[in-house]
């Protein structure tokens, strides 16, 4: 199969972009979300989806923009369903916040799988085939391929593919998910890592995602119909993995504020491209940075279509914000003070890095910034502030307490 639908009209790396295909989604996101939204309808027909999560996850859009627009399109009863899958984010971000240790266990775990891939011939033959989309399942290929090619995969989709790579494959659940990683332009370590626990029954123990042919049957429009018995039985999951369960619920980190006196170098990464909601001009900036991260996704090389979204949005984010901006390759963590001594900077103010990938490089790099009393600070949005003190276990804890957070919002 090959994706013919080309993958720069869908997801320009723009704010502009983002904001227009959410206005272009506002008429969907009530009934037809609610009905249409699990039905995966195949690359270039995902007109049920607002697929807006390259968008969100980068904060090109806002998810309150989003809440905003359905509640005003559709009423609290009629966008129900959208607001929630919005919020899922939002819930997954402040979960890892509170358990960071699940990210460093990923990490670690994937090295160490990696490290098992490149000494069996025969695991590194089977991922090969799963990633190239060759495994002779067409569902779970045709999947392969559509994200590969296009960076996107609906999020039922997502949810099949995990389950037969793990269950169905018996493949090592972190390559999976760094196979996302790699190519997803939404990759993002709260939703990803997250997303492939809780198909492994970790994240919700002893609860895994079961892919059953009618569910792919029904769900596909009958496009793909797996042969009874294809598709493996799932029970416990892979709870024996971590016999000790989750680690204990952290305090949420808290950021240090940042001093609009002081000389600051602007700091944009791709966790958050909406700098401008943070009033820059109170602060003495003398020097904007974009810090390009992509390649920290995965030890393995990232897709050029990740890469250049990332880039891309990144420079859109500049342009907004300051104008002329220096671009930093997150590579040796002392060049980030480096470049902020010679900018004749004293602190650094970004908004918040949440755990993952990013916030690794930086932990990095903070002892080269103090060596030379330079200071990291970060603006925490409001609306992260009001969901992670609720992410503490399952989703229905945020989701009781989602009236009480679009009221705080404003929202209603």
């Amino acid at each position: 199969m090959t994706i013919d639908t080309p993958i720069a009209p869908l997801f320009a790396p723009t704010r502009d972009s983002g904001e227009a295909q959410l206005q272009r989604f506002i008429p969907k996101m009530g009934r037809a979300y609610t009905n249409g939204r699990n039905y995966d309808r195949g690359a270039g027909q995902h007109r049920d989806v607002s697929m807006l999560s390259p968008y969100i996850r980068h904060r090109l859009v806002r998810e309150e923009d989003a809440i905003a627009a359905a509640l005003s399109a559709h009423g609290p009863e009629g966008a129900e369903k959208f607001v929630q899958e919005v919020i899922w984010r939002g819930y997954f971000k402040g979960w890892l916040e509170r358990r960071p240790q699940v990210w460093a266990s990923y990490w670690s775990g994937l090295q160490a799988d990696l490290q098992h891939l490149y000494q069996d011939r025969k695991l590194r033959r089977d991922v090969a085939s799963a990633e190239a989309g060759q495994t002779g399942l067409d569902y779970f290929d045709t999947w392969a391929e559509e994200l590969v090619e296009t960076g996107y995969l609906h999020n039922h989709a997502r949810m099949w593919f995990a389950s037969i790579w793990i269950f169905t494959l018996g493949l090592p659940w972190r390559l999976g998910a760094d196979f996302f990683m790699r190519h997803l332009l939404d990759g993002d370590p709260a939703s990803n890592t997250l997303g492939w626990r809780w198909v492994a029954g970790l994240h919700t123990r002893g609860k895994p995602y079961h892919a059953q042919d009618w569910n792919v049957a029904k769900f596909t429009n009958n496009r793909f119909a797996p042969r009874k018995g294809e598709l493996a039985e799932v029970f416990d999951g892979l709870v024996s993995e971590e016999p000790k369960g989750l680690p204990t619920v952290q305090p949420l980190r808290q950021p240090l504020t940042p001093d609009p006196a002081a000389p600051s170098v602007l700091l944009l990464t791709a966790d958050d491209c909406r700098p401008e909601d943070f009033d820059l001009a109170r602060f003495n900036i003398v020097a904007t940075v974009t810090l390009t991260p992509a390649h920290l996704r995965s030890p393995l090389p990232v897709s050029d279509t990740v890469t250049a979204f990332e880039e891309g949005a990144l420079a859109d984010t500049a342009a907004r914000a300051c104008g002329p901006s220096q671009a930093l390759r997150a590579g040796v963590p002392a060049d980030l003070a480096r470049m902020t001594e010679r900018a004749g900077a004293t602190q650094i103010i970004t908004p918040y890095i949440p755990t993952g990938y990013n916030r690794d490089w930086i932990g990095e790099a903070i002892p080269h910034l103090a060596a030379r009393s330079i200071q990291l600070t970060e603006w925490r949005r409001n609306w992260d502030a009001l969901i992670w003190p609720h992410a503490t276990a399952g989703f229905f804890k945020v989701k009781k307490n989602i009236p009480a957070v679009l009221h705080k919002a404003g929202l209603v």
